[in-house]
Formats: C-alpha cells, structure tokens, sequence
C-alpha cells in the first residue's frame, strides 16, 4: 500500500477546510458560495484521496457526513451536566412574563427602588434536544436529553447534519466545550421530503417534530443522513479551559463565532413588561417562521445571578418557558362523517373526543378525501395526532399505532356513505378523483345555491340579475328549492325580499320569463353535470337533436358523441339516471321551458372541423360572441385556455398572458382579417 505524501496530507487539509468553509455557508448562513457542481467535485476529491490513502481520513473531513454502518442498538451516555427542563409557564397571556419576574425578583431580594432584571429571550424549538461534546475542537460525541441524566449515543447520525461543525472556528478552542441545542425540521423542507416519498411510494414524515426525533434515533445513519435537518444552539453543558462570557446573550454570540447556528429571533429585555411584549410578538408572527416552535424561554442574562438563583426540584430558576397554545394535541377518533359541499364534494369529517389545540377546543376536523385516510391509515376508534395552526381548518396529521387497540377496520366512504346524506341521491367516485360527490345536483340542498347560480349564468339560461346576493334570499326564504321553482315565483314574493323593490322584483321575472325559450344545447349546459362544459353540450345537443334521445341514451351511445369520451359519459349516466334530477328537469319543461329540437345531426364538417381556437383581446369589430358562434358554425372549437392542443390563437387589441404563452408554445397567432380569411374560404367551398 502506497503512504500518502506532503503533498497529499496538504491538499487533504485544504479539501477539508475549504468544504468546511462551503459547508458553513450554506448550511448555516443560507448563502452558497459555489454551485453544486463545484462542491461536489472537490468532495468526490477528496473522497479519493481518503480512500487510496487512508491515514488522511479525519474525524472532522466532510466526508463523514454521509453516514456509516447500522448500529446495533444506541450507548448509554452519562451527562457530565444533568440536562434539566426548564420550568413552564402555561398561562399563555402576558401574566407568564409578570409571574417569572416575579419569582426571580424575590429570589434575589430586590425592591421596587431596585432596577429592573435583565432577561435574555429567545423561542423554544420543536424538536429532539441534543448535546454535542467538543474536544479541543472536534465534535467527539452526541447525545440525546434521555431523563437528564442518561441519554442515548447517536453521534453517527449528527454527524450528518450539515448546519453542526465537526470541528470548531477557532484557532485555540476550548479543551472541553459542551453545547446543548435543537434539531429540528424546516417546514419547507419537510413539505419537500413528504411529496418526494409520496412520488416514490416511501414512507412519509408525520410532522417537523416527530421526523427530527425520529431521524436522529435511527439505527442506520445513512438515513439520518438523506432527513432535511437543521440545528440551533442555545446553551452550553460541561465547558473546562474557556473563561465564559458575563451573560448568557454572550455565551450565545461566543457560540456563532464557533461556526454554530444561533436562531437570530432572540433579544435581550429589561423587565417583565418588555418580555411579555417579546411573547406577543413572536406569537404575532408565529406561523411567519420557518420552523415551529411552542414558545418562547426568559432567561436571567447575568450568568453571575443565575448561580445566584440555582435550581429548585431540576429546574433552574432562572429560566422559564413560556408556551403558546398548543398546534397538536392527541385525542381519539370517535366516528367520521361526511359534508356536502356547494359543488357535490363528499368531504370526511373527523369527530374526535375534545380536546383543546392551538387556544381552542376541537371537536371536528378535516380528513380531506378516501385517499388521505388510507395514505394515513387512520381508522375510528383511533388515537390520533390533532393539529392545528392559527385560523387554519383543524386536521387529522395520523394516528398513534403504538395504542391502537386490536385490529380496527378500514374506513370504507363508498360503503359506509353509498348516499348523499343530505338529499340520498346515490354517491359516486370517479376512477381518476380523488373527491367522491353526491350525484343530485339539480335537487341537493347542499348544492343548491351553486346550482341556481350555474342554471341562470349567462351562458346558460342568461337569467339577468340573478346573483349571488339574491340567490342567498331566494333560498334561505324557502321561495325556491330547485331551478324548476324559478319559474314559479310571484311578484309578491319577490317584492318582500331585503333591497327588492316592485320594479326590481318585476325586471326579473321578465328575465326568467323569456328565459323559458332558449336552445337545447344551452338547457344541457344549465344542468351542470360535472365535466359537461359548454362545447360538449352543444356536441351534445347536435348529435341527439332532442332531449329525450338524450335521456335514452347509454355510455356506450353517448361515447359515439364527438370529444365525450368514458369520464364524461360516465357523469352523464351517473346525473341523469338520478331520479331526483329527472324530476326536476321534467318540472322545468312542464314550466313552459323549451327550445326547438330536430333530427340528430352529424359533426359539422366545415372548413375549420377538429381545429381548437382561443380568443383574446379585443378585435376590431367581432365580439368574441360573434366570432365563437362563426368558429363553430365551421366545425371549429372554442377554448378558454392555451395549451399544446391549440390550433390557433385569435388575438386582439389588449390581448394579454394567452398571447404570451400561444407565443412561448409556437401556437400560431391569427388577428381578426386572417380569421375571416379562413372563414370565407370555408364558405365559399
């Protein structure tokens, strides 16, 4: 074997230094130096050089970062200095502050007349504590709180973290230098990790917290190693042969000039008002952080008067953390139950047995869809984890299996919920959705507003002055449950409504009356079966030339209509076999609704048959009504958005971002003249 030279023992030292620096820039100061590129090749460098020459490898080289072989089970480690908890303030109001000054003024037998104390604050992470033992430099062991007095050896695994140095920045460190921090996760970079282990169908993290810890304790260390986390330091453990800083805001500025990262939200107070200010405003900005927290911690800044104070049961009494009501509770999941939103979505809902979360109690919350059930596993009967983030929707994150008691069934929605419980129309799911909805959207009181509002919209029935507001009355006085009951309202009615004088309640009942005769193709539109949009109601309505042709058919006849393929067939079938919709459709003809209807007709087969075409801007002298219905008098559709799959682009005066993205595609871009070049030429054949 081949012993290494000067010179590489030199440029081994420089690998190492110049990567430890890199390394502090990005992981500590948030500011590469270099591309990854680069950084990587001076690390694959110096990886060869340890390899061939394995005398270099240092305990401090980058490259141990990248995780070793599995442990068989953790050491116990004894602290040198027992790792106590700090005291707790629960109070979650300004009193905390008052109380914690209150006690260490007494303790130390000041007066009014005397000044103010001293306080360091600075906010309480969460995440896996943790104490990293220096030796002259070099990081030589790390280990969990464990009960404080005995923690666990996991120094493999924190030797991946890249924001903890393996060596010290200094030129005469400290022989023994001990430092108790948090590891932690970012929630950016833990959203990051979950949807790359969803992609790769791996096992994702259930929050920041619970990953840190459990990251850390794991036997392998290269998968502590591929976990993004992060580290804070906050105090010191055992410290021989380094004269300490007279407070402990010193202790942590002496710790950053060691290349550890200190958490820069931190402040030095005088006096309880101006901590419960600190508390105030951190919690103003709580969910502004990159990283969760659960409070914030008042320290005595004097380390002199902090031996002055000692420690009371092991807790020192110079320290307090004062909490924020909590984001995540545990509870158990005593049923789920479904609502009915606006659109027909079928949302599960947890009921959970009480429990008080982010300063409230909650008793319902969110489980979003059947795929997030089964990705989470949870099942009734449960003890779950609960959380909850500000004005945010409380939601299930998982459940504690450790105390699940026996083998609890599956949650099944379809089974357990094959009905609409709102209006029992029949619930379905399509093959590529994730959301199950209620199929009776012209009768569903759950969906009737949104209904209304679609049928009189102007692409549909073009019931002028039918909005929002009014809609809301309309239905909250109990005038009309269904489209069908539009065209039964009297004036009396309407005039009594709030803000609906007798000209107003007669301007729209004339809407709705000559709303009664329209086209057929706009009817189909009206209905709002889900996935039936514009075009395809008019392929619809041309192809069977009559509603009831239409209410005949089956998947298979109406995936012989132009562009309907088995989704939208499908959602056909599912409304219209609904008994409640059939109903009300037939009460709408019954209502003098109608149009004129004829023989089934083939696709037009004009000049512009199967091209897809956008509209934007304004042209010279088409309304974008008048050049839809030329578009499609020639066989042409009319989309709403760019894609790959359109033809053309008709743009105008003023067009805006579908010019831009036709130009970035290569759509071809027509103006007005060119577009009635085509349309002439189709004429004229």
């Amino acid at each position: 074997m081949l012993f290494a030279s000067p010179e590489d023992f030199a440029r081994a030292a420089a690998l190492r230094s110049e990567l430890e620096r890199l390394d502090y820039h990005y992981y500590v100061l948030d500011a590469p130096l270099l591309p990854d590129a680069e950084y990587d090749r001076l690390f694959r460098e110096l990886q060869a050089l340890e390899a061939a020459h394995p005398e270099l490898l240092a305990p401090d080289s980058p490259t141990q970062r990248v995780g070793g072989k599995a442990l068989d089970a953790f050491a116990s480690v004894r602290h040198a200095v027992p790792m106590l908890s700090i005291r707790t303030e629960t109070d979650t109001e300004a009193s905390g502050a008052f109380a914690f000054d209150g006690r260490v003024r007494r303790e130390l037998k000041l007066t009014e007349n005397d000044p103010p104390v001293e306080y360091a604050a600075e906010l309480k992470f969460d995440g896996l504590a943790i104490n990293l033992r220096y030796e002259n430099g070099l990081l030589v062991q790390a280990a969990t709180r464990g009960d404080g007095e005995v923690g666990e050896d996991v120094t493999e695994n924190v030797r991946t973290v890249g924001q903890i140095p393996l060596r010290l920045h200094a030129d005469q460190p400290p022989p023994v230098l001990e430092v108790r921090g948090e590891i932690y996760i970012r929630r950016a970079d833990f959203e990051r990790f979950n949807a790359r282990a969803l992609a790769a169908g791996e096992k994702t993290l259930v929050n920041p917290r619970n990953g840190a810890a459990g990251s850390i304790r794991q036997l392998d260390s290269k998968i502590a190693a591929s976990r993004p986390l992060s580290f804070f330091a906050y105090g010191l453990g055992e410290v021989r042969g380094w004269p300490l800083p007279a407070t402990h805001s010193g202790v942590l500025d002496a710790l950053q000039a060691f290349g550890l990262p200190v958490c820069a939200e931190r402040a030095v107070l005088s006096g309880p008002q101006a901590l419960a200010d600190f508390h105030a405003g951190i919690a103003a900005r709580r969910r502004e952080l990159p990283f969760d927290i659960d409070g914030v911690v008042y320290k005595v800044n004097s380390l002199a008067l902090q031996q002055q104070l000692g420690f009371v049961t092991r807790e020192p009494r110079w320290a307090v953390a004062h909490k924020y009501p909590a984001e995540e509770a545990l509870t158990t999941l005593l049923d789920i139950e479904v609502q009915v939103g606006r659109t027909g979505a079928i949302t599960p809902v947890a009921r959970l047995a009480p429990v008080f979360v982010g300063g409230v109690t909650v008793t319902n919350a969110t489980l979003h869809n059947q795929d997030e059930i089964d990705r989470k596993d949870v099942r009734i009967g449960d003890t779950v984890i609960v959380r909850r983030a500000g004005d945010v929707i409380p939601e299930v994150v998982g459940p504690v299996l450790d105390r699940r008691p026996g083998d609890l069934p599956r949650f099944n929605l379809l089974e357990r919920f094959p009905h609409c419980p709102v209006c029992g129309s029949h619930v379905t799911r399509g093959e590529d959705e994730a959301v199950a909805r209620c199929s009776g959207g012209l009768f569903c009181p759950a969906q009737r507003k949104q209904a209304l509002l679609h049928f009189a919209s102007r692409r549909a029935m073009d019931i002028e002055g039918l909005g929002d507001k009014l809609v809301d009355q309309l239905v909250d006085a109990g005038i009309v449950r269904t489209p069908a009951d539009l065209y039964k309202m009297g004036l009396m009615a309407l005039a009594n409504l709030d803000r609906m004088g007798e000209k107003s309640a007669q301007n729209l009942l004339a809407a709705v009356e000559t709303s009664r005769q329209t086209t057929l193709a706009r009817f189909i539109f009206a209905l709002g079966i889900r996935n039936v949009g514009e075009a395809t109601a008019k392929d619809l309505a041309r192809h069977f030339g009559s509603l009831d042709r239409l209410l005949a058919a089956d998947e298979s006849a109406l995936t012989q209509v132009p562009d309907v393929g088995p989704i939208v067939a499908r959602c056909l079938v599912e409304f219209l076999g609904e008994a409640h919709n059939r109903q009300v459709i037939e009460e709408l003809r019954a209502a003098g609704v109608q149009w004129e209807e004829g023989e089934p007709q083939a696709s037009v087969a004009g000049a512009l048959a199967g091209k897809v075409f956008v509209l934007t801007g304004t042209l010279p002298t088409l309304a974008r009504e008048e050049a839809k219905a030329l578009i499609e008098a020639e066989g042409g559709k009319v989309s709403g958005s760019v894609s790959k799959k359109t033809d053309y682009v008709v743009a105008g005066a003023e067009a805006g971002s579908k010019l831009d993205k036709a130009q970035a595609l290569g759509v071809p871009v027509l103006d007005e003249a060119q577009l009635r070049e085509m349309l002439n030429k189709g004429a004229a054949a």
